[in-house]
């Protein structure tokens, strides 16, 4: 689980309850970061974080990635930290989180939400690049250099994206602010 100041917390969740085993600061955190995405990634017996910062209006979002390990006493231990910046295809404007979720596909897509944040609200999901762990736990990821948008929802402000293990669909929360939230499914996150 991740705060929007940057600090990461490692939790234990049995049935309806949720344990905080420990909690740490996430690395490289930059001058005015506000994080509102994180992502795990496990290949090959290792694990890789990603976050993000989301950004705002002429300002790119950041996106953060490193190897990740628990110490013995449940402590994230964060390897080598690399960012990368990223502009949403959509939507634009000064009101705009370059990211305001990231999820990883079984196949190592990276997909992100992109929100506007002042009414009306407008929303996107694309597909904006691939991360790979290799058997050596060495994290890479490429950006692409134009996103595919995926799907555009106008009128909504989608502040969470979550590929569903197996399957194609993503699952997709929104927070309207005064009118309200929805969560909805769409095929977003197949090959």
């Amino acid at each position: 689980m991740l705060a929007s100041r940057g600090i990461v917390y490692h939790l234990r969740v049995s049935g309806s309850t949720a344990k905080v085993l420990d909690y740490a600061p996430l690395p490289a955190i930059g001058q005015g970061d506000n994080f509102e995405s994180l992502a795990l990634v496990a290949r090959h017996g290792h694990l890789a974080a990603l976050w993000a910062d989301r950004g705002a209006g002429h300002r790119p979002a950041t996106l953060y990635t490193a190897p990740l390990t628990f110490d013995e006493y449940g402590q994230p231990q964060f390897g080598g930290v690399t960012h990368r910046t990223y502009r949403a295809a959509y939507p634009a404007g000064d009101a705009v989180r370059h990211i305001s979720d990231i999820s990883v596909t079984d196949s190592g897509r990276i997909l992100v939400s992109s929100a506007s944040d002042d009414g009306p609200f407008d929303s996107a999901v694309s597909d904006a690049g691939r991360v790979t762990v290799s058997a050596a736990g060495r994290v890479r990821v490429t950006l692409a250099a134009s996103p595919d948008v995926l799907a555009r929802f106008p009128q909504y402000k989608i502040e969470g994206v979550e590929c569903l293990p197996g399957s194609s669909d993503a699952l997709l929360g929104t927070d309207d602010e005064n009118l309200g939230g929805y969560v909805r499914t769409a095929p977003l996150c197949g090959s």
